[in-house]
């Protein structure tokens, strides 16, 4: 298979099963990693590495909290290796139980699996950041962990490579909101990598990628050091990025939920791998690397109407219901991954994962795949393969276009309450009281003004 497409997914399948497995799915895709039954029960989530008396040392820190387990399951893991996953449920509502999952945080395995703190109204509305510096409560409760790979992932078996895996992880458990992003010093043997895929999809993006994109491109050639030899570092891109449309790049050691995503890009956020592919296979990779994000993604975050639509996507996300969060990630799937769009009456592509990958690319544009028109009502709900290339494609006519049709569909969206972005506190206003609306409409009067007054003196 070609380049970043198999698991360039940022979320789990959706045919999760029953059982505990499937169980262990839902509550990883879109949701808080602690889920309040329709009961009142509580059902938490956690990893444990494999040593004798673990399980009752880690049910202690309950017992010597007074919360009471009326469930418990276990199996081994098939994400780390000597780890075994448990799902247990308590009676406690999710605001009794922070202070024994903040002590639970030094035992377990891997981070998505905790709860973060959070004070909500509703119950039912789930938690969301509403300040970019927030986003610290989320970002190292990843899917996957540093160099803890599958076992059929390609650098399984290479120790330096798993260590150097662990290096990256290890910056962006450390990294916190307004840091400059650490540089790194590539490798020889990374740097290969890079420029075989940099010097494969270079030719091709001028027939096959979108205007915008080949409009950035060069720009960031001039401005991020992208040339076959040299491997961009992600704050000169966030800078540039910065001042461009005011995206950012956060790094993140791995997948994080669909909902922790979206969130991020709420704020114009967006949550980069910094490690690199594994050099026996630079053609292929398993989940998304520095080449995907900064081949695929950055170009068109540099596009200020791509990035107001992808923030859209972020902002359409905070606090809906979990079923809406699926259907968002799979509108995101074929459009900001996978998406086609038409200009000049010719089909070009702006998706990440096609423009990452030599093989889809050439691919997508071709007479094999079936090409739909974008309705936010039937994407939503299309099945996707992730371990080949998609035998269905989304076409809008235009980023705006596309950007419109997400808006009325999101209509039905069942969230009491509007948000809206804030770009001088960089913060999520919820527009639910009468005084939320007010600082609205005279921040609007304001920008009418300017507008008047620049109407005027053109005329």
């Amino acid at each position: 298979m070609d380049c970043t497409k198999a698991a360039n997914k940022r979320s789990l399948p959706n045919d999760a099963g029953d059982g505990l497995e499937g169980k262990l799915k839902k509550a990883y895709h879109g949701n808080n990693y602690m889920k309040e039954d329709s009961d009142g029960c509580t059902s938490i989530c956690f990893g444990l590495k494999e040593e004798v008396g673990i399980l009752a040392r880690t049910l202690k820190l309950f017992e010597e909290r007074g919360v009471n387990l009326t469930h418990i399951e276990s199996r081994p893991s098939k994400r780390i290796p000597g780890s075994y996953e448990f799902l247990v449920t308590s009676e406690a509502p999710p605001t009794e139980l922070e202070d024994t999952l903040d002590s639970l945080k030094d035992r377990v395995t891997y981070h998505q699996i905790l709860s973060r703190s959070h004070d909500t109204k509703d119950a039912e509305i789930p938690w969301f950041p509403r300040k970019i510096k927030d986003l610290d409560e989320f970002a190292n409760h990843i899917l996957n962990a540093g160099g803890n790979l599958e076992s059929d992932h390609p650098g399984f078996t290479d120790p330096v490579y798993r260590e150097r895996r662990k290096h990256f992880a290890d910056i962006a458990y450390k990294y916190r909101h307004g840091e400059p992003i650490p540089r790194v010093t590539y490798t020889e043997i990374e740097i290969k990598t890079w420029n075989t895929i940099f010097t494969n999809l270079s030719d091709l993006f001028k027939t096959h990628a979108c205007q915008e994109f080949n409009y950035v491109f060069p720009l960031l050639m001039e401005n991020c050091g992208y040339q076959p030899d040299n491997i961009p570092q992600l704050e000169d891109v966030s800078n540039f990025l910065k001042d461009c449309t005011g995206f950012t790049l956060r790094p993140v050691a791995g997948l994080l939920s669909s909902r922790d995503f979206l969130a991020g890009l709420a704020f114009r956020v967006f949550h980069s791998t910094q490690y690199i592919r594994h050099p026996s296979k630079p053609m292929f990779t398993p989940e998304p690397d520095v080449c995907h994000e900064l081949l695929g993604h950055v170009p068109l975050f540099a596009d200020p109407k791509f990035a107001q639509f992808s923030q859209e996507i972020g902002l359409l996300s905070l606090g809906a219901p979990d079923e809406y969060i699926q259907k968002l990630a799979t509108c995101y799937w074929f459009t900001v991954e996978f998406g086609l769009c038409r200009q000049n009456g010719q089909v070009k592509a702006y998706g990440a994962a096609l423009l990452s990958s030599f093989g889809e690319l050439k691919y997508c544009l071709s007479d094999e795949p079936e090409i739909r028109p974008f309705d936010p009502e039937k994407t939503a709900v299309t099945d996707y393969p992730v371990t080949k290339f998609q035998p269905i494609y989304y076409l809008a006519e235009s980023f705006e276009d596309a950007k419109e049709k997400l808006r009325t569909w999101t209509k039905k969206i069942e969230r009491p309450f509007s948000v809206r972005y804030n770009p001088y506190t960089q913060s999520v206003e919820v527009l639910d009281q009468k005084e939320s609306l007010k600082d609205m409409v005279t921040s609007i009067k304001g920008e009418l003004s300017i507008l008047t007054e620049a109407l005027d003196k053109i005329h």
